[in-house]
């Protein structure tokens, strides 16, 4: 049976903190699967420069990922029922409250272990916020 990993996130101008995220990620399973949010359901950041479209093609495009979808616009867990997913990877930075997901997952019928990826890449264009602050400082 295929190990499924799940990861999610925005991805919105890819760097080097995300693909750790999900080498990382892909290390717990044998397929990687990776959620790309929708520009409509971000609500907890700035909406992202990127539009998903692209988004999507760039995460598609990185070698540890098996395959990559956009995230639903009106259920965030639709993707997961039809994944399936053995493992829900969350990056050491996302705001996921492991017990509140485990349940909300348990309430829909969804076994999945969740694990927080610990690794992260400390530099200094590792952060999409960083990166878009030095743009903004860069500019004449």
């Amino acid at each position: 049976m295929v190990r499924r990993v799940v990861a999610t996130g925005t991805f919105d101008i890819l760097h080097p903190g995300h693909v750790l995220y999900l080498c990382e990620a892909r290390k717990h399973g044998d397929e990687l699967w990776v959620i790309v949010a929708r520009e409509s359901t971000i609500k907890h950041k700035r909406k992202p420069l990127i539009p998903e479209e692209q988004r999507l093609f760039m995460v598609q495009s990185l070698k540890c990922v098996d395959h990559a979808v956009l995230g639903s616009e009106t259920d965030m867990f639709e993707p997961i029922r039809q994944i399936q997913p053995e493992v829900i990877a969350i990056g050491f930075n996302q705001h996921w409250n492991e017990n509140e997901l485990k349940k909300q997952l348990a309430e829909r019928g969804i076994k999945a272990e969740i694990v927080r990826i610990q690794t992260s890449d400390h530099s200094p264009y590792a952060s999409s916020r960083t990166i878009r602050q030095k743009i903004k400082e860069s500019d004449p």
